[in-house]
């Protein structure tokens, strides 16, 4: 089984709300664990993140934990960047063997090709952002970003940038134009395209393929799996409930 989690931003809320929050998604993975072979992390698992040479931004233990013991287990785990959490330098490889990816990758489950990306650029709507991206992600701009801002100063500002400039409800354009994208993908290759960012979940059948948004961990509790099925599903605390599942060569 794949299990991919997507925008979890932990750090948006209070205290309370984010102990909860991180209790949920670490219950999930100890439930699912004996048939969890890949995990995903989808983008956006932070609220802000700044990772510098020699520090991390503190909290969420016991979910790194968990982490950590999926790779000791031999359990793959892969971090797609987003766009709140893209500066990452070598803390999750090192402690996780996690495979970071800058924007997208294809994965593999039997004939299936699966392309995997966090979304964010995705839309047409996102012009500017799409300019703005390889810059803030550039090696040149990163560094100097660490060296001129000490650790908490960088970290605050990655913090306040993230609350002022988020949005605060779904944008129903930025989704339908992700579906856009995702349907010209299923065109081009792709069995099944899977993404987040726009906290809208989904799960659609297209003549090419199956479109997958994993919504938003953070919002709703949704996260998806790949195995026989292709799976959306919501989590209530203690328990899985599925809000819909396709078998995973239906469109074929």
């Amino acid at each position: 089984m794949i299990l991919i989690l997507s925008d979890l931003h932990f750090g948006k809320s209070s205290v309370e709300d984010e102990r909860a929050k991180e209790a949920d998604v670490v219950s999930l993975i100890r439930l699912l664990r004996p048939k969890i072979k890949q995990l995903c992390l989808l983008g956006d698992v932070f609220d802000h993140f700044v990772e510098y040479e020699h520090s991390i931004p503190k909290g969420f233990s016991r979910f790194l934990g968990t982490l950590a013991e999926l790779a000791d287990d031999g359990i793959e785990i892969t971090y797609y960047l987003g766009n709140h959490d893209p500066w990452h330098i070598d803390y999750f490889g090192t402690e996780f063997n996690a495979t970071i990816v800058e924007d997208a990758r294809i994965e593999h489950i039997g004939d299936q090709s699966i392309f995997m990306t966090h979304g964010d650029g995705k839309a047409r709507s996102s012009g500017m952002y799409s300019i703005l991206k390889p810059i803030l992600r550039h090696p040149l701009p990163t560094t100097l970003y660490r060296y001129l801002l000490p650790g908490d100063t960088g970290i605050r500002l990655a913090r306040w940038s993230s609350r002022r400039f988020s949005a605060k409800e779904t944008n129903m354009e930025t989704v339908s134009l992700m579906r856009q994208y995702a349907i010209k993908k299923l065109g081009n290759g792709a069995d099944i395209v899977v993404m987040g960012h726009c906290h809208h979940a989904e799960l659609t059948t297209f003549p090419d393929g199956l479109y997958l948004n994993t919504g938003s961990w953070h919002d709703d509790r949704t996260f998806a799996t790949i195995n026989d099925s292709v799976s959306l599903c919501t989590w209530d605390g203690s328990s899985v409930t599925n809000i819909e599942a396709k078998p995973l060569a239906q469109h074929r």
